[in-house]
């Protein structure tokens, strides 16, 4: 069941599945998709007797695409005013990438209002770009390259990043659903949410999480560097890390049996 919930004046798009179970899961997907990213978890999840809920974050999928508010603060905001608005309690965060960004800054500037259990996917933090004293994640130049190529070609660079978003065979038709989720998002909410990698860290927030965390990602991931992961699991207390060792970006989709069970093992623990 789909639906919108206004925040700070901008309609979210809400995807509701299995919305009497008890248990829910908050599913915050990566840039540049939306919702749907998460289907083979749909597929499954709600039938294992979970309420699984995807928002599309602003800009991106079904919801309106501001010109602004692409920072992780805004973004945050977006998570909790839908938190709210659906009357969540003690239900699993998970993000995915940016979404595992604005997930670890909901932890720290709402101090993690409502979760039980947190869940980190491939996320993008503390830091996507290399800094100084942080010498992980991407040079800052490519991230440029990425909002250049987003700029003046954003059907080729979906394309380049879809090609590199995945570590299994992937079919055509696969990858031309993935494509087309890429263009339903705002060219400008696609280049502004990169900006937002270079402009902001989330080292405070990590150290901020204060529940059971999950962390899962591909061992061949060449979004994320997988080292990012090594360092949320030791900056928030208690915390696992599961690798995955046939799996790049898209894990949830690489090994989607894997991922479905070690999440529903987590939130059963």
């Amino acid at each position: 069941m789909g639906y919108y919930v206004s925040v700070n004046n901008v309609n979210i798009y809400v995807e509701d599945l299995n919305p009497d179970a008890d248990k829910a899961i908050l599913f915050l997907h990566g840039w540049p998709g939306d919702h749907n990213l998460f289907e083979y978890q749909f597929d499954t999840l709600p039938r294992m007797g979970y309420r699984c809920i995807g928002m599309d974050t602003r800009g991106f999928g079904n919801s309106d695409k501001p010109y602004s508010g692409y920072d992780y603060n805004t973004l945050s905001d977006d998570v909790r005013g839908v938190v709210e608005a659906l009357g969540l309690r003690d239900f699993t965060l998970l993000g995915h990438s940016t979404g595992g960004a604005m997930a670890i800054r909901y932890m720290g500037r709402h101090k993690g209002y409502g979760v039980k259990k947190l869940v980190l996917v491939a996320a993008a933090a503390p830091s996507l770009i290399k800094r100084p004293n942080f010498p992980y994640g991407a040079d800052e130049s490519a991230i440029l390259g990425l909002i250049e190529e987003t700029l003046n070609d954003r059907p080729q660079m979906l394309r380049n990043f879809g090609n590199d978003f995945f570590y299994q065979h992937i079919t055509q038709a696969f990858s031309d659903w993935f494509f087309m989720l890429g263009l339903k998002a705002a060219g400008w909410a696609t280049a502004e949410v990169s900006r937002t990698w270079i402009r902001e860290v989330l080292f405070s927030d990590l150290e901020a999480i204060a529940v059971p965390t999950l962390i899962m990602q591909g061992r061949h991931d060449k979004i994320v560097p997988f080292s990012l992961s090594e360092i949320q699991q030791q900056m928030i207390k208690d915390s696992v890390l599961v690798p995955f060792e046939f799996a790049g970006h898209g894990v949830f989709y690489d090994q989607r049996d894997d991922f479905n069970n070690v999440l529903a093992t987590f939130i059963e623990s």
